[in-house]
């Protein structure tokens, strides 16, 4: 054999030994159970109350949804100037509302002057709230009128912003105050938000991941050394897939699932994909179409 053979021999049988070794050594740790995880079929979360139905976020939606029958709302939140959190995506009011201005920058009363439901349009293209006004819904709101649903609580304020800052401290010491410790699973894009609730927390509520997370995630699972990701959340809250990367195959899934850590997908509004996500092992569904969402689970029960 040549050098370059002797070489690409050598640095295989070291790779191999490093391989072994590290499998002897770590052994991969599954995560400790959360109540708010604890179910035994697929479950739907209405995102953001189910956009598509009702105007996203407001309580008409989640209303609905409620009554649809879903198991979850995923929904995300920022926090006001005078520091109220508050059921909201966007770090504006402009997309949604007949007002303009940064949530930071306002009060909840002055975000409240605004109509909640002016730009929503319907299935049947008509925009159905121009003359009915509708308010901004309150973290506390929610909690307390539906004490029987999963919460999934986004973290949209970034942690370098002062309200963002705040954030972590504050959804805590609402969330213990409320006792909805064992019924909402709270994540963020950004990884230092989730950590830094969980220094409140101390690991008594369910965490999902960030991108960070998942990219982790998705690089053990691909690499030989799967064996050594150890992960610090509890339930992935992820897309079908990332640019060109699918992360819906079954042996993925089954790689957080042997974890310990259940695999919801969003957003999914049609029935074919939300058939093969279940198949493939999804244990959540996260939708703007709530309604297409339980035909389907009523449907596959009854079969």
């Amino acid at each position: 054999m040549g050098k370059k053979t002797n070489i690409a021999l050598a640095i295989a049988a070291a790779s191999a030994a490093a391989w072994a070794g590290s499998k002897a050594i770590s052994k991969p740790q599954q995560r400790l159970s959360k109540q708010a995880l604890q179910y035994e079929y697929p479950v739907i979360f209405a995102h953001r109350g189910g956009a598509k139905l009702e105007p996203e976020q407001t309580m008409v939606a989640f209303d609905r949804a409620a009554q649809l029958g879903v198991d979850g709302f995923e929904i995300d939140i920022r926090l006001t100037k005078d520091e109220e959190i508050i059921v909201f995506h966007d770090d504006t009011v402009d997309r949604t509302t007949d007002g303009t201005g940064l949530v930071a920058d306002l009060t909840l009363a002055e975000i409240n002057t605004f109509n909640h439901g002016y730009h929503f349009q319907d299935l049947a293209g008509h925009f159905p709230y121009r003359e009915k006004k509708l308010d901004v819904v309150t973290l506390r709101e929610l909690l307390k009128k539906y004490p029987n649903i999963l919460v999934n609580i986004d973290i949209k304020d970034a942690p370098d912003t002062y309200e963002g800052s705040l954030m972590p401290s504050k959804l805590w010491r609402l969330i213990e105050e409320i006792g909805a410790e064992h019924r909402v699973v709270v994540t963020s894009f950004y990884a230092e938000q989730t950590e830094r609730f969980n220094l409140y927390a101390q690991n008594q509520v369910a965490l999902g991941a960030s991108e960070s997370d998942v990219r982790k995630a998705f690089t053990a699972f691909t690499s030989q050394f799967g064996h050594l990701y150890h992960p610090k959340v509890d339930v992935f809250q992820i897309p079908a897939k990332s640019g060109r990367i699918a992360l819906d195959s079954p042996k993925f899934i089954q790689f957080l699932n042997n974890l310990n850590i259940p695999v919801h997908y969003w957003t999914i509004d049609d029935a074919a994909t939300m058939t093969k996500l279940i198949k493939n092992g999804a244990k959540g569904i996260i939708t703007d179409r709530p309604d297409i969402a339980i035909d389907l689970l009523r449907t596959t029960t009854e079969a």
